[in-house]
């Protein structure tokens, strides 16, 4: 099938960008929306033109690298989906396809549809850790945990990364990916030691990254290709508030 594509072009971040038309003609719909790209690529570079940059790792929806406005949503139009499991059956013939970078303060643009995430890693660093010994799996049933616990933090856990929280909204916050991984380490025994700090670290890391603050609007759930619930969010705030609340006693 043929597609029309307006694709964000920018050498850097201090270059300014803008949208560039092309035009793909026998698009096959079984293709996925990278291999879509692949596809244009290999046409730009045997045309001598450089060809679109974009993330991308495992193109399995695990790595969450492949993240990229796609008509203004992030992953595009099929919920809870990473870019790379975006299948081009999902579009018609002749659609106009607009296809532009995360956009947040903390996600400097690195080349076209290429962004810096470090500052996500940067919150991890940031307090993301138990201090529970290396070495052998213990078993399972010695470690005193709910069911209703574990499946929560396994289900926070499950979170990629990927950005997609922030680029969708308005204030270009991270407080579900924050929440996300302060939740799970907070639900578990083994986090018990750090949790004081380890809230208090994130959040004001996060800030420091220059991230929005969240306005409980829940695009970022609606959007998470991993449907991480806002949940977490309260999770974290309840978190924050018991630490300094403990801190000032």
């Amino acid at each position: 099938m043929r597609i029309n594509l307006k694709i964000w072009r920018q050498k850097d971040a201090t270059s300014k960008g803008g949208l560039q038309d092309y035009v793909l003609e026998g698009v096959n719909r079984d293709m996925s929306f990278l291999e879509m790209l692949d596809m244009l690529n290999d046409q730009l570079v045997k045309k001598g033109e450089n060809p679109v940059e974009f993330d991308h790792d495992c193109r399995e929806g695990i790595c969450g690298q492949c993240g990229v406005m796609i008509n203004g949503i992030a992953h595009g139009p099929l919920k809870h989906t990473t870019t790379c499991q975006l299948y081009m059956r999902a579009f018609k013939e002749g659609d106009t396809i607009y296809v532009e970078p995360f956009r947040a303060k903390a996600f400097k643009v690195i080349r076209d549809l290429k962004v810096n995430r470090s500052s996500l890693d940067n919150i991890i660093a940031s307090g993301g850790y138990v201090s529970a010994d290396t070495g052998q799996a213990p078993e399972a049933n010695n470690i005193p945990i709910t069911h209703d616990h574990a499946e929560a933090a396994f289900e926070a856990a499950a979170c990629i990364g990927c950005g997609a929280c922030v680029a969708s909204c308005i204030n270009a916050s991270a407080a579900l990916f924050t929440g996300a991984k302060i939740a799970h380490l907070a639900l578990l025994p083994q986090g018990d030691k750090e949790t004081a700090t380890r809230v208090i670290a994130m959040v004001k890391q996060m800030e420091e990254e220059g991230f929005g603050h969240c306005s409980f609007t829940e695009a970022c759930e609606a959007e998470c290709p991993e449907n991480i619930s806002v949940n977490n969010i309260a999770r974290m705030n309840f978190e924050y508030n018991r630490s300094r609340l403990s801190k000032n006693k």
